[in-house]
Parts: structure tokens; sequence; C-alpha cells
């Protein structure tokens, strides 16, 4: 059940990608937005919108959920294979499993890091060509 709810989710949120099926929904509006006169502005025909993209709507929830999560999953295996075969520290493989303030501490210190190497690289670019950095 699991694999084919995958498969219909991947293959749902594909097409809702695409520019076609934005044409599609705008269709749909216009027609729906042009019958109104035909049914008197009812509250029936109000409904019929209403329902539709309240249905729509819920179901795609779900759908891109599934997609995202597996998207985000895939990208977390690709980096935590990246990790394990590099010079990288091995400490950072699983890190989205920590709660929110050790990833916060985290960062921070990835990011202090970063910027120590943002200004030796300013160093070194701004050193005369041939001069030792």
């Amino acid at each position: 059940m699991n694999s084919l709810f995958s498969k219909f989710a991947t293959k749902i949120a594909d097409l809702s990608g695409k520019p076609a099926a934005f044409v599609m929904a705008v269709v749909l509006v216009l027609v729906w937005a042009v019958s109104g006169p035909f049914f008197n502005y009812s509250e029936t025909w109000q409904l019929v919108i209403n329902t539709s993209t309240t249905i729509v709507t819920f179901l795609m929830v779900f759908v891109l959920q599934n997609s995202q999560n597996r998207d985000g999953k895939a990208l977390q295996a690709k980096l935590d294979e990246l990790i394990l075969s590099s010079q990288a520290q091995n400490k950072f493989v699983g890190i989205e499993k920590l709660d929110e303030e050790s990833l916060r501490k985290m960062s921070k210190t990835l990011a202090e890091k970063a910027e120590c190497v943002a200004e030796v690289a300013d160093e070194k670019a701004e050193a005369p060509e041939g001069a030792p950095a």
C-alpha cells in the first residue's frame, strides 16, 4: 500500500506542477464564473466551486506532503553519503534528528567557521599576485 501511494503521490505531484495543470484550473474557474448568470449566482452555484476547491486542496496536502517527505529523505541520504565519503566530520550524519537547540548551536558554530573561511578568502583575493598570502 505504501509503495502504491508513493507512486500515485509522485505522479500527481509531478502532474500538478506542470503549466497545463494550472491552465486547466484557470479554465475550470473561468467556466464556473461564466456559468454564474445561467444559475442566477445561486448558493448551489457558489457551493460547487467552494466544495470542489476544498476537496482538492485537502487531498493535495497529503499527496504533496508525501512527495516532500520522500524528497527530503533522499536528499538527506545523499548528503550523508557525501559526508561519509569525504573529509567532512562524520558528526553531521543524522543531525536532522537533533533537537532544535542543538541544531541552532551547530548552525551558529558553522556560520562562525564560514565567516573565518570568507575572511581568509578575502585576504587571499586582496594579496598582490605572486605574493604569499
